[in-house]
């Protein structure tokens, strides 16, 4: 399943328009959040503040490079598991640590039902994770949910080690189908963002919905109280 590209080690090091590693807000959150004292760490590190310091929101969907960036989820202190990959990148490049970007197609069990409604079906496509470069090997690492939504939804949070691939388990607490991996895409040293629009395009005609009603908690709080 995993049969695709990667790039070049030397292009996944410095800012792009998206991955604005050398942004102030970023050089800011990165003195705030890193620890320790090796790259491993250093990355754990900053895998935990981006997973649990910026919220998940699956509504706030922005295709614009401002949109996607990583200094825009910091402003905005919340992301959608694309935007807040992007943003582990750029902390993680912004301390010397080659990090791309991996997507992949996935089934999502466990969503509210106006995301359901909006997208149309149950598969994500290009559900995005960070790829970094740890003891001379590519390490998933996946710092979308935050962990006051995972205990809302009881899903296992995502732990991060910085040895092991850290990717969205198959069931959740109560035995639910959680999340099913169809197709991983492939990796990239910046957002192949016009491939992304076109998809989105495709199979997500209605999905400017998502933009009118009720914020993403109040409506996660809703059916969870159901």
């Amino acid at each position: 399943m995993e049969n695709f590209s990667r790039p070049k080690l030397e292009d996944c090091r410095g800012p792009t328009k998206i991955i604005d590693s050398n942004n102030s807000l970023i050089t800011k959150f990165l003195e705030n959040n890193l620890n320790g004292e090796t790259s491993i760490e250093h990355a754990v590190s900053l895998y935990y503040a981006v997973r649990d310091k910026v919220r998940y929101d699956a509504y706030g969907i922005d295709l614009s490079p401002e949109g996607l960036s990583a200094s825009r989820a910091l402003e905005l202190n919340h992301g959608w598991c694309v935007s807040k990959a992007v943003l582990l990148a750029a902390l993680c490049r912004a301390c010397n640590i080659p990090a791309a970007l991996g997507y992949a197609d996935v089934k999502n069990h466990l969503s509210t039902q106006r995301l359901r409604d909006s997208m149309g079906t149950d598969v994500f496509y290009w559900h995005g994770y960070t790829a970094i470069w740890l003891n001379n090997e590519w390490i998933k690492a996946t710092p979308a949910f935050n962990i006051e939504l995972c205990e809302k939804f009881r899903i296992k949070p995502l732990e991060f080690d910085g040895t092991e691939d850290s990717i969205y388990h198959p069931f959740d607490l109560d035995g639910r189908k959680h999340m099913d991996y169809l197709a991983y895409k492939g990796e990239f040293s910046d957002v192949p963002l016009e491939r992304i629009r076109a998809d989105f395009s495709k199979f997500y005609p209605k999905l400017a919905m998502l933009k009118h009603g009720r914020d993403f908690d109040s409506e996660v709080d809703a059916e969870v109280a159901d």
